[in-house]
């Protein structure tokens, strides 16, 4: 069972246009990112752990992604800890939990089609001038989102299925098999997608009205032998 991106409720963030709210989630990860200082961070941090609670989401829906998120903070503090200093640690953790505390706070009080409207919306221009093409981009997004909790739904079923099997396989005992299945269902997902002919690269994906179509040309009669044509 995977967990929803959206969780209904009636606060000012589930009231808030989702073009503001990721115009400032854009804007704010952009400052984060060019931000060395770590009590800057842990403001930022702390201003986007009161986000989350005012996003009104119970605490069971919580509890699975932030022990997720505990995770990613744990690979990332070890990594950079032992490659650039503890000090780059804690500034890298921090600036990791700045950043998916207001994204989780997005994705809990909007809805993932307001979201690719919003996101569409903002692509307009820059489809205009031929540098994107809003549909695609919308399209590649839609699945990211469909496909991550997927992907972990899988792995659970994977390690449900070697556990009841007995099997206590490492990692690559689970990896192995959920590749396998990722690249089975991206397939079956490109194949639904060519069968629908999307994108429709910029032609109408409606038919033509009848009056509209190109009549096909049909071939001159033929006169029977020793007759006259009628």
């Amino acid at each position: 069972m995977t967990l929803p991106l959206y969780v209904p409720g009636t606060t000012r963030l589930h009231r808030a246009p989702a073009g503001l709210k990721l115009g400032l989630l854009c804007g704010a990860g952009i400052a984060l990112v060019l931000t060395r200082e770590s009590l800057v961070l842990a403001g930022a941090a702390l201003a986007g752990a009161l986000l989350l609670r005012a996003a009104g989401a119970p605490r069971e829906s919580l509890r699975p992604r932030l022990a997720g998120l505990a995770g990613v903070l744990a690979a990332v503090g070890l990594a950079t800890g032992l490659l650039d200093g503890w000090d780059a640690a804690l500034a890298a953790c921090l600036r990791v939990l700045a950043l998916a505390l207001p994204a989780l706070a997005v994705t809990l009080t909007t809805r993932a089609s307001d979201l690719l409207d919003a996101m569409e919306r903002a692509l307009r221009p820059l489809e205009r001038l031929g540098l994107v093409q809003a549909g695609r981009v919308s399209l590649a997004v839609a699945l990211v989102l469909r496909f991550v909790p997927e992907i972990a739904g899988e792995a659970r079923a994977i390690r449900e299925a070697q556990a009841a099997r007995g099997v206590r396989a490492g990692p690559v005992g689970l990896v192995v098999p959920l590749i396998v299945r990722t690249l089975a269902r991206a397939d079956a997902v490109a194949e639904a997608i060519d069968a629908r002919g999307y994108p429709p690269d910029g032609e109408p994906s409606r038919p033509a009205p009848a009056a509209a179509r190109p009549r096909p040309e049909t071939p001159p009669r033929t006169p029977p032998e020793g007759g006259s044509p009628a």
